[in-house]
């Protein structure tokens, strides 16, 4: 698994577009239909990534979004990152789950 995120264009795009945007390095993004963020009722595409070749998630979205620009009229209204656990390490493991990477808490309630 590489570095996982969604981009939401504004608006739904063409197949010549689909093309532009793969020939722009966009080839292993899967492209589908979605409604735009804030408005449910406009259709939008959805581009998700799952980027293995990137060094980092900056650089993998970086990339995306250039291509997006190649496009005319077309911009980037949403983008969505998963969220994964962090990887333990030595400096900061303290209260945290060695196993899951989770912090380790307690609930308070409040009166």
């Amino acid at each position: 698994m590489g570095h996982v995120f969604s981009l939401v264009l504004s608006r739904e795009i063409t197949d010549e577009e689909s093309a532009i945007l793969r020939e722009a390095g966009c080839a292993e993004a899967v492209f589908g239909t979605d409604s735009l963020p804030t408005n449910a009722d406009v259709t939008v595409t959805k581009m998700d990534f799952d980027d293995t070749v990137s060094p980092s998630l900056a650089e993998a979205i970086e990339s995306a979004l250039e291509a997006v620009k190649k496009v005319p009229e077309l911009s980037v209204p949403g983008l969505t990152v998963p969220a994964v656990p962090k990887a333990p390490d030595a400096e900061s493991d303290a209260g945290a789950d060695a196993e899951s990477g989770v912090l380790v808490g307690e609930v308070v309630e409040a009166g």
